[in-house]
């Protein structure tokens, strides 16, 4: 009886150290990758800081300018004025909802009964 006591331990301890050894092995893999996520990450925002940077200096005013004089003919843009927005007063807002219907009629049992003068 002792010695398939000492085989069962036994055998736990190999068990429980192979689980030990597959879990040290996914906590592993799943860290490398968690670091390589970040890496990307950092990089997609470096990217996005660039980007930004990019379209800042792209569209500085006086240069937007400087393109619409050099491309006048082409285009036919003009600088912007004031007088060139309409009024709050020229904006189409949408129309006012439809009111609820408060007392609604049934009108399903309206075409259930029978004609006057028909058999069934």
């Amino acid at each position: 009886m002792r010695t398939v006591l000492y085989v069962l331990t036994t055998l736990s301890v190999i068990a429980l150290a192979f689980w030990a050894y597959r879990e040290n092995y996914a906590t592993q893999a799943a860290l490398t990758e968690t670091r390589q996520l970040r890496a990307e990450i950092r990089d997609a925002h470096e990217r996005l800081a660039v980007l930004r940077a990019e379209w800042a200096y792209l569209n500085r005013p006086d240069r937007l300018r400087d393109l619409a004089e050099i491309n006048f003919d082409r285009l036919g843009l003009l600088n912007l004025q004031s007088q060139q927005f309409g009024l709050v007063g020229q904006v189409a807002f949408p129309p006012d909802p439809l009111l609820p219907i408060t007392n609604p009629v049934d009108v399903s049992s309206l075409g259930a009964t029978a004609p006057r003068g028909a058999r069934p």
